[in-house]
């Protein structure tokens, strides 16, 4: 039987709407159906400049978009402070919520888009990307196994960028009323996924705030750190900035085994990526070598993640539309745990001001 293709309408024209564009092109169940801006010309060249079919329907407001009856789902790379209220109407409309990371300012603004979506039956999906590659799967076939990897004992994630003047001072994500979580919701909300992710989702019992956090002038996040701890002692770090050299580590230790990743956000390349996983490793006599070197392990994919990401979605999407089934709750679960977390640290930041 041939795939149901999901008709995509975007809102909003960021920068990284741009790459999930191309993901939507890419993914062999969706197409781009629609875009939407606050000005028809943005819109118009946005459509132009990404490749979107002739056939596809220009708008010069968001309500259009969601107003479309062949729209099947919406993606949102919208600013953070807009979330919860074009979340919410797309879910009224009956329009499937493709959600670009962080969720929601914090968790009580999450809830209402999830009871929205769960309440019209519609899928949800933040856009971490990362969590949709094979690598991923693999890892975790890795970390699930007590004879390779054992007990997990505490795993850092760390992902900056260094950013120009010019974003520091004007870009989206520094800007209290549109993005207040600066970079903890930016890229802190990998970290956070990444040490929930090889914690298997189990929520930690306490957050205590680094030192070295760094506000802009706008008292923005641009630079900070946080440590979590579990009932039973393991713990994770994790530091995210925005002033400092692009690092995407993700380091989970155990009892037995270990795993490192170095591009775990966005792969280093997108049709072939790798993993290091140490396994009893130990020193040689006199400490002159390693008696097992860890091995690396390389996972291959024909799409990049983006595109898989959608894919994932999309198929649900069409579940849904075909069988009536109910919207898989795996992905706003995990979602909610994140931002959980997320406001977590941005609590124990707060207290060591």
């Amino acid at each position: 039987m041939a795939e149901t293709l999901i008709q995509f309408g975007i809102l909003g024209c960021a920068e990284v709407a741009r790459k999930v564009s191309r993901a939507i092109t890419l993914a062999p169940n969706a197409t781009l159906y629609a875009v939407g801006s606050r000005s028809l010309e943005k819109a118009t060249r946005f459509a132009t400049a990404n490749g979107f079919p002739p056939s596809a329907k220009i708008y010069g407001s968001y309500e259009a978009v969601l107003d479309d009856p062949n729209v099947d789902a919406v993606y949102m790379p919208l600013p953070t402070s807009l979330h919860l209220k074009w979340a919410v109407l797309a879910a009224e409309k009956e329009k499937h919520v493709l959600l670009e990371k962080p969720a929601a300012l914090n968790v009580a603004e999450l809830d209402q888009i999830l009871e929205a979506c769960e309440s019209n039956g519609v899928q949800f999906m933040d856009g971490s990307m990362w969590l949709h590659h094979p690598r991923t799967a693999k890892m975790k076939e890795f970390l699930s196994d007590p004879q390779r990897f054992g007990q997990l004992k505490s795993v850092q994630s760390c992902f900056t960028f260094l950013a120009d003047s010019d974003f520091l001072e004007n870009d989206i994500r520094v800007k209290p009323d549109l993005d207040a979580l600066g970079v903890l919701g930016d890229v802190g909300w990998y970290c956070i996924g990444a040490i929930l992710f090889a914690a298997d989702y189990e929520l930690p019992k306490s957050v205590i705030a680094l030192p070295g956090t760094v506000f802009n002038k706008a008292g923005v996040l641009t630079s900070c750190g946080a440590s979590l701890i579990w009932e039973d002692g393991k713990v994770a770090t994790f530091n995210c900035s925005f002033e400092a050299n692009l690092t995407m580590n993700v380091t989970v230790i155990g009892t037995k085994g270990t795993l490192q990743v170095h591009d775990f956000v966005i792969p280093f390349k997108e049709d072939s990526v790798s993993f290091s996983a140490g396994i009893e490793s130990w020193f040689n006599e006199l400490v002159t070598g390693w008696r097992t070197m860890p091995s690396e392990h390389v996972v291959t994919t024909n799409l990049p993640q983006d595109a898989l990401m959608v894919r994932e979605f999309s198929g649900l999407v069409a579940d849904i539309k075909r069988n009536g089934s109910k919207p898989e709750q795996k992905w706003p679960t995990i979602s909610r745990k994140t931002q959980l977390v997320l406001d977590a640290v941005k609590a124990a930041l707060e207290r060591g001001l």
